[in-house]
């Protein structure tokens, strides 16, 4: 159903807005979809051995916790997808942006236990895969306007499996190193 030139090929600078090439160039996997399966039990492993204690650790004053960092990467892959969806099904209507921030303040990633929004981000990839193996070959080349910028399809599984490789990155190297400094 899916080319594999489409899936392997990482998407042109013209397929998205440049702040983006930040999470794209994170990502060096042969097949986009391999490698959102393959980054699943990563960064699964890396939170479930977790304490629950260490979901609230702020590795600066005003920076996010680790549960809400977990929020905002669940929340993310979710509006992703939606405009993957979207795009993918030929919808013309652009899609407007959202605030990270407001999307954490006002989320209840506070009073979640670590675990349960450990298998709320296992649950959302899971739909972002079943989403994404679906598409046929149009599907992934198609553009719309998301953000107030074009963007395709390919390039959105893409932002989704940058974006979540710098978040583990961060709880590697700034929460997790940190909390046990």
């Amino acid at each position: 159903m899916k080319s594999n030139a489409v899936l392997s090929a990482k998407p042109q600078p013209d397929e998205y807005a440049p702040y983006y090439g930040r999470y794209i160039s994170l990502i060096t996997g042969d097949d986009i979809v391999v490698t959102l399966e393959e980054q699943l039990p990563e960064t699964v492993a890396l939170l479930s051995v977790r304490k629950e204690t260490e979901g609230d650790f702020r590795y600066a004053p005003g920076k996010w916790s680790v549960k809400e960092a977990l929020g905002h990467v669940i929340d993310t892959e979710r509006i992703f997808s939606y405009r993957a969806l979207r795009i993918a099904r030929n919808d013309k209507t652009p899609i407007e942006g959202f605030e990270q921030d407001d999307y954490v303040k006002c989320g209840p990633f506070g009073q979640s236990r670590l675990a349960a929004l450990v298998e709320e981000f296992r649950s959302v990839r899971e739909a972002t895969l079943s989403l994404l193996r679906g598409l046929d070959q149009t599907a992934w080349t198609r553009r719309g306007v998301a953000s107030e910028n074009e963007v395709s399809v390919r390039a959105i599984a893409y932002i989704i499996a940058g974006h979540e490789l710098h978040h583990r990155k961060l709880f590697q190297e700034r929460y997790f190193s940190a909390a046990v400094s």
